[in-house]
């Protein structure tokens, strides 16, 4: 008789259980979490513009030896499991919807997890204190994805955007040696790594890497970063020059 009557509860229980089951419950697991992210209101949203920037946009990571990303494409982990990076970007020309960007520099302190290519990037912006007020929102536009063409896929990519700041942005660029300074949140230089002609650095070229197809291998000589919590020094690890030409969707 317990036994009975545990099973009649329980074949109860489920079917009330069942009656009253939310129809979103019902949904697969990717419909859920598509439903979720397309509610979620810190997802941005790309609203595709007409936006270009041509310059240089060079690197220091914590992978120890040459970034595997540039040739997996962002599939093969970083040499550490995780990739702590800052990005300098100098703007040589370009606009945001008519809005002159030419000279301008950004920085970026990045926190990827793992993979490059699986996403949940934590990013921090640093836009040149001398842009203007359209200047600066359409920079922040651009660098998380927002405007869509080239840097369109940093909304899937970037998972939160730690922070965004008008800072002085000094970037330096002499002959094998780079250097961005913001301040003491980043104090970062680096230096091309010598190939066999002395006038020809180590480089991959024709890449389908996200930044460009050429990218130039550079070692990181002394680059601390002090904000948001973390506090990482990369003298030593890899670095990468490369050149960019990235546009927006709309001509």
């Amino acid at each position: 008789m317990r036994v009975a009557w545990l099973f009649w509860f329980f074949r109860e229980g489920t079917e009330m259980a069942e009656k009253k089951r939310a129809p979103a419950d019902k949904l697969s697991i990717s419909q859920r979490i598509d439903q979720r992210m397309a509610s979620n209101p810190l997802r941005r949203k790309m609203q595709p513009t007409t936006w270009a920037i041509k310059g240089e946009l060079f690197l220091n990571c914590s992978c120890t030896v040459f970034c595997p990303c540039v040739v997996s494409l962002g599939a093969h982990p970083p040499t550490e499991g995780h990739c702590h990076a800052w990005m300098a970007v100098a703007i040589d020309e370009g606009h945001f919807e008519g809005e002159d960007l030419s000279g301008l520099n950004v920085g970026l302190l990045v926190d990827i997890p793992g993979r490059m290519a699986e996403g949940n990037w934590r990013v921090a912006a640093y836009v040149d204190e001398r842009s203007t007020q359209k200047a600066y929102n359409g920079l922040l536009k651009i660098f998380s994805g927002a405007a869509g063409g080239t840097t369109g896929l940093f909304t899937m990519l970037v998972s939160e955007i730690i922070g965004a700041e008008r800072e002085k942005v000094e970037i330096v660029r002499e002959g094998t040696k780079r250097g961005i300074y913001i301040g003491r949140k980043i104090q970062g230089e680096i230096e091309m790594m010598t190939g066999k002609s002395p006038d020809h650095p180590v480089m991959i070229s024709n890449s389908k890497y996200w930044m460009g197809p050429d990218i130039i291998a550079a070692q990181g000589v002394k680059s601390k970063v002090r904000d948001y919590g973390r506090v990482w020094d990369f003298g030593g690890k890899s670095a990468e020059i490369c050149p960019i030409d990235w546009k927006g969707p709309k001509p």
